[in-house]
């Protein structure tokens, strides 16, 4: 299997990381694209152009990181992620998910040239991070997050494991001693360590 991604990217991230901690790194190769160019390769493949997208063995390309995860999670068992057994897992999962799709549209603002960049949308976009930050801050307060791995912590994790270093806007530490002690001993997992993005 060929598993392409942006290395910057946390939606690559989670099925990196979700590679490491299963140990199948032989069984998907990892290819570093660059994209947002009208002539790459990727479009043959994924006419959307997006990333992370799992090519299996078959010739089938799986777009989304989230299916992508549940697919070889199916495929090479154990799975190693906890179920979600009830509607608060699941709502917790899905808060993960829309604290990273918008800090994914900010950062994106963000590299646009200065001139073409919507104060509207940086706007907007730093509040909602800051309030799902604070919002975050007493989830693992209050011990939400201290069970095994899931794909809320997955999503989390590689949300704000190292964006402080990548993204100084967003200072989502300031207030919330007990995200950033979270994240900080989330980060310190191989999975982790082992797919932490460029400079």
């Amino acid at each position: 299997m060929k598993l392409y991604v942006t290395l910057t990217s946390p939606y690559a991230r989670m099925v990196r990381a979700l590679i490491v901690e299963k140990g199948i790194e032989d069984n998907v190769t990892v290819e570093p694209i660059v994209t947002r160019k009208p002539d790459m390769p990727l479009l043959d493949i994924n006419p959307s152009g997006r990333v992370p997208v799992l090519v299996n063995d078959d010739g089938d390309a799986f777009e989304d990181s989230a299916l992508i995860i549940d697919y070889l999670e199916t495929v090479y068992a154990p799975r190693v992620l906890a179920p979600q057994p009830d509607w608060n897992a699941r709502r917790l999962e899905a808060s993960a998910r829309s604290m990273l799709d918008g800090v994914a549209v900010w950062v994106r603002e963000l590299r646009r040239p200065e001139d073409h960049q919507s104060p509207v949308i940086l706007k907007h976009e730093a509040g909602r991070a800051l309030r799902m930050a604070k919002a975050f801050d007493t989830i693992v307060g209050s011990g939400a997050l201290d069970g095994p791995l899931d794909m809320t912590q997955l999503t989390l994790g590689s949300t704000l494991h190292w964006r402080d270093r990548t993204m100084p806007e967003f200072d989502w530490r300031h207030g919330n001693d007990r995200l950033s002690a979270w994240v900080d001993r989330f980060g310190e997992r191989d999975l982790m360590q082992r797919t932490i993005p460029p400079a």
